[in-house]
């Protein structure tokens, strides 16, 4: 039985930001990104994928997870419904276990000089080992310096047919003008708290949970869903035997909302006891 199977009640525990990471469009949460999966599907569809895109917006709202997937999508032998990685074949299969040498992912926060990205630029020319296309997925690329970015201008603006380049990114005004005129801008939003709360509940399964917990731990992630699964499974560390609204606000280490309301009445009507 796999991880995803079994809710979080694993023998060998997996971050569940992790094992609840999505490898299909089908499998992305909620109607926040559905502009952006839509687009794709049909450029995949029609064959009109673009050499460069952008994919901003705040953190864990699915920038690296839509990218990989869409890597996969492009590059499947059998796509199902002429979109979806089929997940069974030999070019989905070295995707998943991370070991095609046609998808190349890199940190620019900690690879961001000009010789890396030079010698990025070098080898792209290489057709790629065995899918279609070379994916070159760009994390955090307003990271790169002054001289990186001058280097991947020349290349963004006219790569070889086989290689794509996904840049992702949580603050695309730090990105030179010439970049952006060269990628096609998607924005992810952020999630909003029902789409958290009912995510959580699918992860939780069977395990008890109260909903103003469930709310509680929406409204602390901010938007992000890898945050909020994050605090869920500091929750379950903390009790697993049932998800409290105290357990979350000692984990969290807040007093909640509405102590924050009876405060400001208190402090309108001027009661300072």
């Amino acid at each position: 039985m796999t991880e995803r199977a079994q809710g979080v009640k694993v023998g060998t525990h997996k971050a569940l930001y992790l094992a609840w990471r999505p490898k299909r469009f089908s499998e992305i949460v909620g109607r926040e990104q559905e502009h952006i999966i839509t687009t794709l599907k049909n450029q995949i569809i029609n064959n009109r994928v673009a050499h460069a895109y952008l994919f901003c917006g705040s953190r864990g709202t699915g920038k690296t997870t839509t990218a990989r997937i869409f890597a996969r999508a492009i590059n499947c032998l059998s796509p199902v419904d002429g979109y979806e990685p089929c997940g069974n074949c030999a070019i989905c299969r070295e995707f998943y276990e991370d070991r095609s040498m046609d998808l190349i992912e890199i940190d620019a926060a900690s690879n961001n000089s000009v010789d890396e990205i030079r010698d990025l630029c070098d080898k792209i020319k290489y057709p790629p080992a065995n899918a279609k296309r070379k994916v070159y997925i760009i994390d955090e690329v307003h990271m790169l310096s002054s001289g990186a970015f001058n280097a991947l201008l020349k290349t963004l603006e006219e790569p070889p047919e086989h290689a794509v380049f996904i840049l992702a990114t949580t603050e695309p005004n730090r990105l030179l003008p010439t970049v952006l005129s060269r990628c096609q801008r998607f924005d992810f939003k952020r999630y909003t708290v029902d789409t958290i709360v009912d995510q959580m509940r699918k992860v939780l399964m069977d395990i008890e949970a109260e909903d103003e917990a469930l709310y509680e731990i929406a409204r602390s992630a901010d938007g992000g869903m890898r945050d909020a699964l994050s605090l869920l499974d500091m929750c379950l560390s903390y009790d697993n035997s049932k998800l409290s609204i105290e357990t979350v606000r000692e984990v969290i280490g807040t007093s909640g909302r509405d102590f924050l309301f009876a405060f400001t009445d208190c402090l309108l009507r001027g009661d300072a006891a």
